[in-house]
């Protein structure tokens, strides 16, 4: 992939809205080229800063209720049909006011039904997770920092992130460590641990969580062949895939959060 390509793909590879391929395509340009790994980063600490200090407004609760009115009253000032054989016709005035009123509640429907209807943020993010970690074994990138040595892995990721994710060996429960690397999802750079069970690979990625410190129960979710587990305890939140069985993920899962 030459340079202008991939600079068009930067917005999609940001909000992590490519395929596999594109973005495996857009991976290992990133890596062989500074001239656009300097323009991602400025793009990326740019979505960062929006995001940190943009202000975001909703609509009023009642808007939607506003908008039926002013159609009821619309349809209200329709004069009657004098002659059943006859069509009275509304005054352009009234027709546009009765149809710009539909057409904004369409899109207060349209809308509200996106919101209900459309992926979950938790589905969202499983999509970036299975992407990650397809991403790691089919480019044969488990590791920057490949070691069992949890000593090893926890300094040299806290050195390259914003926090102080949460390493631990396994090898006596089963699931040796491999090492450590960097990955991105959820619109931040986050830890990806690498666990190893019999001939299995493990992802288990780490990153603050954004809204609070609460503690939620695990959660289970099988798409495209994998597992994935993801829970929030302590300020952080985890997701673990692999394609073991469910029951060998929740072990791992159950064995790191016991280990920590």
């Amino acid at each position: 992939m030459d340079c202008m390509k991939t600079r068009d793909l930067l917005h999609g590879y940001l909000d992590q809205e490519l395929g596999l391929a594109s973005v495996m395509a857009v991976d290992r340009h990133l890596a062989s080229c500074a001239a656009c790994k300097k323009i991602f980063d400025q793009q990326s600490a740019l979505q960062s800063a929006v995001r940190r200090h943009a202000a975001y407004y909703t609509a009023p609760a009642a808007l939607a209720d506003r908008i039926r009115a002013k159609i009821s009253r619309a349809a209200a000032d329709t004069p009657a049909k004098a002659d059943k054989s006859r069509w009275q016709w509304l005054q352009f005035g009234q027709w546009f006011q009765l149809g710009a009123a539909v057409a904004a509640t369409a899109a207060v429907t349209w809308m509200a039904a996106f919101q209900l209807n459309g992926p979950s943020q938790d589905e969202l993010i499983a999509e970036q997770v299975i992407t990650g970690h397809a991403r790691s074994v089919l480019t044969d990138h488990l590791a920057d920092v490949a070691t069992s040595d949890q000593h090893t892995v926890k300094p040299w990721l806290s050195s390259k992130l914003d926090f102080s994710p949460p390493v631990t060996d396994l090898t006596t429960a089963g699931f040796p460590l491999i090492g450590g690397r960097l990955d991105y999802l959820d619109n931040r750079p986050v830890a990806a641990l690498v666990y190893r069970r019999h001939q299995h690979l493990i992802n288990l990625f780490v990153w603050p969580d954004r809204m609070s410190d609460h503690t939620t129960p695990m959660q289970a979710i099988s798409k495209h062949g994998y597992h994935l587990l993801h829970w929030n305890e302590a300020g952080m939140t985890y997701w673990v895939i692999s394609d073991l069985n469910p029951a060998e993920i929740q072990i791992f899962a159950e064995t790191y959060a016991g280990a920590k």
